[in-house]
């Protein structure tokens, strides 16, 4: 068991430097969606691994299995929703017309949204 502690403690630290290097490409990246993508996959792999860290710390064997649940399912939301509200933030904020950083070479959506595979979205 003091194994999986040792595992548990070192995947929590992997997790919070992983949050730590998305904190400073937040400060870094040029523009909002650079931003968006860095924090998301960089705090979508941070919070997982902490939590699996927090699951093997935390677990007695398998009469402890409230850990186990809690944890699996957490991992489960985070992976579910953090592509999904990236992609959104990243959408609307194209559509709100915020500019792109002047470093962009190409523009893929607008691609799509030119050759009608994509319909903007009409104001209200």
């Amino acid at each position: 068991m003091e194994i999986l502690k040792l595992i548990g403690a070192i995947m929590v630290l992997m997790g919070s430097i992983s949050l730590l290097l998305a904190v400073i490409g937040l400060l870094r990246m040029p523009d909002v969606y650079n931003r968006v993508q860095t924090g998301t996959k960089a705090s979508t792999l941070g919070a997982i691994m902490a939590f699996i860290g927090v699951i093997l710390y935390k677990n007695d064997g398998w009469e402890d299995g409230n850990w186990i649940g809690r944890g699996i399912i957490l991992v489960i939301f985070i992976l579910l929703t953090n592509p999904v509200s990236s992609h959104v933030l990243m959408r609307a904020a194209y559509f709100m017309k915020v500019p792109l950083s002047k470093d962009t070479k190409i523009d893929k959506l607008k691609e799509d949204i030119d050759n009608n595979v994509i319909k903007e979205p009409e104001n209200e």
